[in-house]
């Protein structure tokens, strides 16, 4: 792995404006940068990402059996309690996943450190999947980058791959999000594009223009009744809803399904190193909770005292704690060597319950410091993005850089 400065495509901005990337810029700096990209070795792409990640994803399909099975972990997880059997049935019925992104730790030595698991809205599918592969083929066909050389890139074929399977033929299919969020629209046009190009029908409506009929159904602007509906609003959002008392009894069927609202939380980190101590790609992670006071030199709970005298001096060398909801690196904080060093100024979600996890530093690349994100489509990682930024905290305006596989 290493940061390779490349000559940037003439006119590329026109081109974004004209694609409808109008957010290739944010906040007066590039949100899209192509002044340098990121170089993987196939070696690293196969064995360091892409089957990591696949296993993890099984991994934490475990994890999400678990929970569910145990309604402490339910509660732990901040699920309203009038929400768990939505949530279990629509795991027990065998509901499909569609899409996520694991967002990794990784300097091309060692294995990739999963940092949570963004599985029920995430964004960048854009830029991931469309931008970054057409910056691939103007490059090569520029001689900018050799003909060998490739991206570890299918992800928009793997996600029409994905509608056919988890739809019927010519299935309607609305796809809501909020309008006046450029990156939140582009997600959802990203999707539904693939949703098109699988033969299914597929019409947008904005988040707040869904209502409900007489009969208790969902449905758009256009009094249609929605059966099945892509939203890009999260889980822990939408069981705390007005409409919340509804989600049940609509009868509409929700991607990513309810119980997407276990794997999405980072309460799922402490489950995962619970179930599987010491695996490779996971890092020591519990809730604040159990051992705020063994962090000070105290004890932990005992039900976690074990686990914790095992990974106390790998926190101790540095940890991060984060609310179990969150974006976009809100209430991150940073500790190493017993005191802070980074935290975000976002604290919008510091209110929730927080976990420690330990602390595997970002790479420093010229200055910034990059975060993989793995994409998962079905139940297997199909892609990479790449996030940078000054800060070691990646947030909403860090910079999306393009990659490519050489060797």
């Amino acid at each position: 792995m290493e940061k390779r400065t490349l000559p940037e495509r003439p006119g590329w901005r026109d081109e974004a404006e004209k694609l409808g990337f109008t957010f290739a810029d944010m906040g007066g700096e590039p949100y899209w940068d192509e002044t340098s990209a990121y170089r993987f070795t196939l070696r690293e792409i196969e064995e360091d990402i892409e089957a990591p990640a696949t296993e993890l994803h099984a991994l934490c399909r475990e994890a999400v059996a678990r929970a569910i099975a145990d309604e402490t972990w339910l509660a732990r997880l901040g699920i309203p309690q009038r929400h768990w059997d939505l949530v279990a049935s629509s795991w027990t019925r065998g509901e499909p996943e569609l899409y996520g992104r694991m967002d990794l730790a990784y300097d091309g030595s060692g294995p990739a450190k999963l940092l949570e698991y963004n599985a029920d809205t995430p964004t960048s599918l854009y830029e991931s999947a469309s931008f970054q592969w057409l910056w691939f083929e103007q490059q090569r066909a520029a001689g900018v980058l050799d003909g060998d050389c490739d991206q570890f890139n299918s992800i928009h074929e793997a996600i029409v791959a994905r509608w056919t399977q988890i739809c019927a033929d010519g299935e309607d299919v609305h796809f809501a999000a909020d309008p006046d969020n450029p990156e939140d629209y582009a997600t959802v046009e990203t999707l539904a594009w693939a949703a098109r190009e699988a033969g299914l029908g597929a019409h947008f409506t904005a988040l707040g223009q869904i209502g409900l009929t007489e009969e208790g159904q969902f449905a758009d602007e256009q009094s249609r009744v929605i059966g099945t509906l892509f939203k890009l609003y999260p889980w822990e959002d939408m069981l705390r809803d007005e409409f919340a008392a509804h989600l049940q009894s609509s009868g509409t069927r929700f991607i990513e399904p309810p119980w997407k609202a276990v794997l999405s939380n980072k309460g799922i980190l402490p489950l995962l190193w619970q179930m599987f101590p010491g695996h490779p790609n996971l890092l020591p992670a519990f809730f604040l909770d159990d051992v705020q006071e063994a962090l000070a030199g105290g004890s932990p709970a005992a039900a976690v005292a074990a686990a914790f005298e095992a990974a106390r001096e790998t926190l101790a060398r540095g940890h991060v704690t984060k609310p179990i909801f969150s974006r976009e690196g809100a209430g991150v904080v940073i500790n190493e060597q017993g005191r802070e060093v980074a935290r975000t100024q976002d604290d919008s979600y510091s209110h929730h319950p927080m976990i420690v996890q330990a602390l595997a530093p970002l790479p420093d690349l010229g200055g910034f410091h990059p975060v993989l994100g793995a994409w998962i489509v079905g139940e297997a990682c199909c892609g990479l993005g790449l996030r940078e930024d000054r800060s070691r905290i990646t947030h909403n305006l860090s910079r999306f850089k393009p990659h490519f596989i050489e060797g």
